[in-house]
């Protein structure tokens, strides 16, 4: 596995991260390397996750990777989104040819990917994206064992987890990368599908709406004995996009992440690259200045970074911000920079008197954003003429009437694209990053010239090169070239990517050469050090050829047919599984021929978050409780884990797993592969199965999820995926069982928002003071008049879920024959009742799909879906079963 880079800062007293700059573009890619990037991160054209950026061709990666390493600068290819079965070889083959031209790293998603990638390219570094979701220690310890050399962490951890992680796995040969800067997600990344479940637009394959920037309702009501909302009322809200994050900034705070993460991350391949040019210079000075000890924080640099773009800035969970400081629930755009108030309006000349704070002066060719107090519209226009002072700001001429109160923000400045465009075109000399070469000249007597030497690069191995120029000296007649001279001549680097570190000569001084020739000699070397450079970050040619022959041999693993046959005769006997997270829950559907039950104990009720302490029961009590219950019945019980497990909450229950496991409680399901990996480590004969947050959507990421009994498959895949994927998994050896979820509220986001204390402020669980119980149901409302559900645990978690239930009933002789053995109900967040009558619904539709062939459009299944319509919540929707995602 290939170590972390080291920090390339360590040139002063403090290390520094590598700062990793974002390219959406050519043109972008070129802004980030002028304005001090360590390394850069891209996309091609397929797969990656942000399929609306212009991305890269084929050519311009292999040009950037060359322009790049000719500079010393790391490019990472980003195939972060999760892949289809008919895609497969098209990724081993992608993955080949990254190898092949140097890429320096390639960003998963995909486990399934990830195994492929080391299979077959071991040689090629691999990142676990945050679309991974990766947030705990035993995440890390998983990436680590599978190859993964960095992880990007979810950007809900605060800076004490972080540091938790860094230590807990310093010995892991794992590097730890966080966001710095840039637009933040709503939900934990990898685990949205609300643009999925809206649109089929799905941000697990690069192509999120971002409904996450629309306006949304709260609405409030009662709920009926199924769960049902009743007498949804809208609670009126001051603002709108109740989903909608301010940007994180970071840079006042990069001291803390100093010495503990080996990258810091820019967010922004869909912004311009004079956006790329202001924010990555801006956090290079600053990391600069922190290597040195000259650190000091500065006010033109939070303004520079603000005009370019934002949202309002936070700085996000890394620091402490929750709720109103992380949201910007008013607006999903951009603030700018606010630099006034309004105080008059001067109707006959029609000019603006405004009150300015912060010291900036608004100039000619700034974009100017004025928001009226008390009101929701907002308008602009471009200055076009010179603003005139005044005791305490500035008069400028308006188009149109402003109200004293008014907010006046900048959301452009001539002065700044300026400034990024010379940065562009010719970046200053503290930006510059010129790759360090150390050179050992000789000169024989005959006149002949050798010269050897190192070229460093930061965080690689210094590459060897040796050069001789095709000329000799000549004997002085007069005026010998000294060595001094010469040393001088070889020194003059400028306008190169070199700068000449040491420089040693054996030269006797008694030879002559034009200096022009010397300065010609100069120039062949460094163009030969730069192709030196750039060839040392290729493998080699026998490496290549050993990736492209373990490819031959595992090649017809991957057909691109689309219907491979599965393998066997018989088709599975469809079992009844219901998630539940509550003890009546589980009694409902234990009572109602459910044939396996997975509890997951709702957190406020068992001992964690801030819920009251007077409604808590211990968990392991509730689990144990429940797998009682199961044993009676004679009923499989699974103890299943949330999908966000903090390291907190798994110090709280890994010390009960023992005792549990000893009274019978056998088995768990996780959402993510580092809840797994630390169930195994406390109790290495636990049985594990796993559900959809480990995004199993392919047959490579089945056979990379060895450990598990069983395996729920993505909710995002159609009935034809899903065939193909069973049927290619029984291909390659004797792979799990397959479990499928086909009712219930899809959970579209989980997020560490609490949408629940939006009314009052504080959070419900927790308000000592309220008049009135919290409603029973919770729900946003979308323009379309669609109803989300909204629910939030005892940790101020919410989860978001689709406005439709998810329905497959009459899908079940379908689902039987693509391999299928595990049906699932959802029944979190529903009443007993639901559970008893949905669990009784589908086991007489399971007991007649069971008992033989079956159609999709059997009159009986129809009927049992009419009785499902009846009772769930907010109607009922195929998902992607049938014509699957937007491509």
């Amino acid at each position: 596995m290939t170590a972390p880079y080291p920090s390339p800062g360590t040139h002063g007293p403090t290390p520094v991260p590598e700062l990793l700059a974002p390219a959406g573009s050519m043109e972008s890619f070129r802004a980030a390397a002028a304005a001090g990037a360590d390394a850069i991160y891209l996309s091609g054209k397929r797969f990656g996750a942000r399929k609306f950026a212009a991305n890269f061709s084929d050519e311009e990666i292999e040009e950037a990777i060359r322009y790049a390493h000719a500079r010393g600068i790391r490019v990472y290819v980003t195939v972060n989104t999760l892949i289809h079965d008919r895609e497969l070889a098209v990724v081993a083959e992608y993955l080949l040819w990254l190898y092949g031209i140097g890429a320096d790293a390639v960003l998963v998603q995909d486990t399934g990917i990830a195994a492929l990638a080391r299979e077959v390219v071991p040689g090629l570094a691999l990142h676990a994206s945050t679309q991974m979701t990766i947030h705990t220690t035993g995440g890390v310890w998983w990436a680590a064992e599978h190859g993964i050399s960095r992880v990007v962490l979810a950007r809900e951890l605060t800076l004490a987890e972080v540091q938790r992680i860094a230590g807990a796995t310093r010995d892991s040969g794992t590097g730890l990368e966080v966001f710095a800067h840039g637009a933040l997600c709503y939900s934990y990344s990898g685990q949205c599908l609300l643009s999925s479940v809206i649109g089929g637009r799905s941000g697990n394959r690069g192509m999120c709406a971002q409904p996450c920037r629309k306006p949304y309702a709260l609405v409030a009501g009662n709920t009926d004995e199924f769960g049902r909302p009743e007498n949804i009322k809208e609670i009126a809200l001051d603002e709108h996009y109740l989903l909608s994050p301010k940007d994180l900034c970071t840079w006042s705070r990069l001291p803390d992440l100093s010495g503990i993460v080996t990258s810091v991350k820019i967010e922004g391949r869909m912004k311009s690259p004079q956006y790329v040019a202001i924010v990555v210079s801006t956090y290079r000075r600053a990391l600069d200045a922190i290597a040195a000890g000259t650190w000091k924080e500065s006010p033109g640099a939070l303004r520079d970074l603000a005009i370019a773009f934002s949202r309002g800035f936070t700085r996000g969970y890394l620091f402490g911000d929750r709720h109103d400081t992380l949201m910007g629930r008013a607006a999903p755009d951009n603030r700018g920079l606010e630099i006034g108030v309004v105080t008059g309006y001067n109707r006959d000349h029609g000019t603006a008197a405004i009150r300015l704070i912060g010291g900036y002066i608004p100039a000619p060719g700034d974009g100017i954003r004025f928001s009226a107090p008390q009101a929701a519209s907002e308008w602009g226009f471009s200055l076009n003429s010179v603003p005139e002072p005044t005791r305490d700001g500035v008069q400028m001429v308006v188009p149109r009437a402003l109200t004293p109160g008014t907010r006046v923000a900048v959301t452009f400045s001539r002065d700044l694209e300026n400034r990024a465009n010379r940065i562009i075109a010719d970046p200053p000399p503290d930006l510059a990053r010129p790759v360090p070469l150390d050179l050992a000249i000789s000169v024989g007597p005959d006149g002949r010239m050798t010269i050897g030497g190192h070229i460093q690069v930061p965080g690689k191995d210094p590459v060897p090169f040796d050069f001789s120029p095709d000329f000799c000296m000549e004997p002085a007649r007069s005026q010998p070239l000294g060595r001094d001279q010469l040393e001088q001549q070889m020194r003059k680097t400028g306008g190169s990517r070199f700068t000449i570190r040491h420089i040693s000569i054996d030269y006797a001084g008694n030879l002559f050469a034009p200096v022009a020739k010397i300065n010609q000699v100069r120039r062949d070397l460094l163009a030969k050090a730069e192709e030196v450079l750039v060839q040392a970050s290729l493998p080699s040619p026998e490496a290549i050829a050993r990736a492209h022959d373990r490819w031959e041999k595992i090649r017809n693993h991957f057909p691109v047919t689309k219907d491979p046959a599965r393998v066997g005769a018989d088709d599975p006997v469809l079992a009844l599984a219901v998630y539940a997270d509550t003890l009546e829950g589980v009694q409902a559907a234990a009572g109602s021929g459910a044939g396996i039950i997975c509890l997951e104990p709702d957190i406020a009720m068992a001992g964690h978050g801030c819920s009251p302490p007077s409604s808590r029961q211990p968990f392991a009590q509730i689990v144990q409780e429940a797998s009682e219950i199961c044993r009676a019945a004679g009923i499989r019980f699974i103890w299943k884990f949330p999908r966000i497990t903090r390291d907190s909450y798994m110090d709280t229950v890994l010390p009960a797993l023992p005792a549990l496991a000893s009274s019978g409680v056998g088995e768990c399901m996780v959402e993510n592969a580092g809840t797994g990996f630390a169930l195994l480590r406390s109790a290495p004969g636990l049985a594990l199965s796993g559900s959809t947050g480990l995004n199993i959507f392919n047959s490579a990421a089945v056979s990379a999820a060895g450990q598990y009994r069983t395996l729920t498959l993505s909710s995002e895949l159609s009935g034809n995926e899903i065939c193909t994927l069973t049927a290619l998994a029984g291909q390659h050896g004797n792979p799990p069982a397959f479990a499928l979820i086909v009712q219930g509220t899809c959970e579209a986001m989980i997020t560490e928002d609490c949408i629940p204390r939006l009314p009052s402020h504080t959070c419900p669980g927790i308000n000592k003071n309220r008049k009135q119980a919290p409603a029973e149901f919770l729900g946003l409302r979308d323009e379309t008049g669609r109803v989300f559900p909204v629910r939030a645990d005892g940790t101020c978690r919410t989860r978001i879920g689709n406005a439709a239930e998810l329905c497959l009933i009459d899908h079940l002789p379908a689902i039987r024959r693509a391999g299928i053995h595990e049906i699932v109900i959802d029944c979190r967040g529903k009443p007993a009742r639901y559970t008893r009558e949905m669990t009784r619904i589908y086991r007489e539709a399971l007991d007649y799909t069971n008992s033989g062939q079956k159609t999709s459009r059997d009159p009986e299944l129809s009927s049992h879906k009419e009785e499902v319509r009846k009772i769930a919540c907010g109607g009922i929707t195929a998902g992607h079963y049938l014509r699957g995602l937007v491509e």
